[in-house]
């Protein structure tokens, strides 16, 4: 609410300003836009901030009389210490590995992400009646139990028995989680940087929808809707604009010039744009066979990303909350926001561990607050996590862990070991070739000197 009213209050201030220079007709407006604009961007403001919130507490304090509400005085309560609590940290927080559009916006996202993970540790440590009716205090709406919408039923393409709409099956699927699909995609497409690792987690998760469809009815789909609109069409086509995307932006030149060395509007404005590019640009080479450590690290990346895929259908369960619901979707605009500084320090720790010696602080709380996510659903409702996969669907991930394991094993131990006895075995069975002397004669292995040497050392032989 502070942070909206500030941009208000700022904008507005531009187009008074605006106005004021129409009216003089001359190039006050956008010379006074590009300066409040970097103003606000270059300086971090740390007595600034304190000073605004020291007189918005002399207010509620001295001028304000304190509603009788207990109910209203406990929510502002609570709200106006997150803000007193992001206010230091937008300001104070240690910087992260990102620069643009400006420092202080991630770190208001480090402290999001503290807030969130304390919320969660709050919901983990109440009775399941209690988290849940804890909701209503958020939106009254909150706190009902709600059916799941099941996807899956009369799967035909084209239905012959309704002559008005045939293809009805197909726009029933059209909702608003088709270009959520698309959009998702693209961003993580934007935080992973690789082609292979987004099209195993995106045909993985299909799998999972697969096997855990006896648990949640919205993930019985269609055969169509999983490998032909999710799969293909929705995740595919993220994944490939994601991937243009990163061709373009390890291509592009990055030589940032001063905006007020920049003498046409069009240039400043297309720098104030550019503005929220990256400053640099680091191509993520995961290299996962390389190493058996940086093998696993893949394989936990994967892991960790598949678990905030399925807590999300399952926080929304557990917690009665509908898909449409805003807290689902700021839940979405969270991760989009701090997965990227997560997967940078990942690959920075992975790459660079002598440099990088501690894992990074995004990183850990996305980690915590995945773990933690996990757990609620494992405590508010342990008896859907618990229900038994069906038989055949154990025996192909217990099939999978085993090529897994074993492919580990081999590549890694085996592989290596075998390599190593072939590389000393043909090096034993080299025959060395003739060692030059330093005076330029040559002397076989046995140390003997070649019959056709010089005179000189035939004659030292022969005394």
């Amino acid at each position: 609410m502070l942070l909206s009213q500030s941009l208000t209050l700022v904008v507005d201030l531009l187009g008074q300003v605006c106005l004021f220079s129409s009216l003089l007709k001359n190039e006050l407006c956008v010379n006074a836009a590009i300066f409040m604009l970097f103003i606000l961007c270059r300086r971090a403001h740390t007595l600034t901030v304190l000073f605004i919130l020291t007189c918005a507490l002399v207010y509620v304090t001295l001028l304000e009389e304190t509603p009788q509400d207990t109910t209203y005085n406990t929510k502002r309560g609570i709200v106006a210490s997150i803000l007193v609590f992001l206010c230091f940290g937008v300001t104070q927080a240690k910087d992260g590995p990102f620069t643009r559009p400006h420092p202080a916006y991630w770190r208001f996202w480090l402290c999001v992400s503290v807030v969130y993970e304390l919320f969660l540790i709050f919901i983990l440590f109440q009775t399941v009646h209690d988290g849940r009716q804890f909701m209503k205090y958020i939106d009254p709406k909150l706190g009902v139990a709600l059916p799941e919408r099941d996807y899956g039923g009369n799967c035909l393409i084209y239905d012959p028995g309704n002559a008005t709409d045939p293809f009805h099956n197909i726009w029933d699927k059209m909702d608003g989680f088709v270009p959520a699909h698309f959009l998702g995609w693209y961003i993580k497409t934007l935080m992973i940087r690789d082609w292979w690792m987004c099209m195993i987690i995106s045909v993985m998760f299909e799998f999972l929808e697969y096997s855990l469809e006896h648990q949640l009815p919205n993930f019985s789909e269609c055969w169509w809707d999983h490998w032909i609109m999710d799969v293909l069409v929705c995740n595919g086509l993220g994944i490939y604009c994601g991937m243009k995307t990163l061709a373009w932006l390890s291509m592009k030149p990055y030589q940032w010039q001063g905006l007020w060395n920049i003498p046409t509007y069009k240039g400043k404005i297309k720098r104030i744009a550019f503005q929220f590019t990256p400053y640099s640009w680091v191509k993520f080479e995961w290299k996962p066979a390389s190493t058996v450590r940086r093998w696993l690290a893949v394989l936990g990346i994967i892991f960790m990303f598949l678990l905030a895929e399925l807590n999300t259908f399952y926080l929304k369960f557990v917690l009665w909350m509908p898909p449409e619901h805003y807290l689902v979707l700021l839940r979405l605009v969270f991760f989009v926001n701090v997965g990227g500084v997560a997967m940078r320090e990942i690959y920075d720790f992975m790459d660079d561990p002598k440099f990088y010696k501690k894992f990074g602080q995004q990183a850990w709380l996305v980690a915590a607050i995945t773990v933690t996510e996990f757990l609620i659903v494992v405590k508010y409702d342990p008896h859907t996590i618990t229900l038994p996969i069906p038989f055949f669907i154990m025996q192909c991930w217990f099939l999978g862990l085993i090529l897994i394991v074993f492919w580990t094993v081999w590549r890694f131990f085996f592989r290596d070991i075998t390599l190593r006895y072939k590389e000393t075995r043909r090096r034993k069975q080299e025959v060395p070739g003739d060692r030059p002397l330093g005076n330029g004669n040559t002397v076989t292995p046995s140390g003997r000197s070649k019959l056709n040497g010089s005179s000189e050392t035939v004659r030292q032989r022969k005394s």
